[in-house]
């Protein structure tokens, strides 16, 4: 961790760290090192009543819809939450979107996620710097 600290420090750079358990612990000490944090859902991931990711060994762990992931990621950026696999809605307070590029259709779901957010008038901007 200090490895990555202090490389954060020299490049202005935003930590992504994932909402699982040892990532709460890593934001919470970036974030006591004065660094700035990025909160990370997965965007073709499910996740469980508690928040974590769906073991990929779970059938519908990965899912595979671009129209079903592109709304799931515009309720994550506009409501801060998303709907687990029994249901139930769990806090999603996330800043960055991850779309696993290995996923059959990645390209198309990447796009139809962007064209969702656009349309809900939620901006995609980089983490440090200039947006492009």
């Amino acid at each position: 961790m200090t490895a990555l600290f202090s490389q954060a420090e020299a490049n202005p750079v935003m930590v992504a760290l994932t909402r699982l358990a040892h990532g709460w612990s890593k934001k919470r000490l970036a974030e006591e090192a004065g660094l700035t944090t990025v909160g990370e859902d997965f965007a073709d991931r499910a996740y469980t009543p508690e928040g974590r990711l769906v073991s990929r060994r779970e059938p519908g762990a990965v899912l595979h819809e671009p129209d079903e992931i592109a709304q799931r990621c515009v309720r994550i950026a506009t409501e801060g939450e998303v709907v687990a696999v029994d249901g139930s809605v769990v806090p999603a307070p996330a800043g960055s979107l991850c779309v696993h590029g290995d996923s059959p259709g990645a390209v198309e779901i990447a796009r139809r996620v962007r064209a969702g957010l656009d349309a809900a008038g939620v901006g995609v901007t980089p983490f440090a710097g200039e947006p492009t």
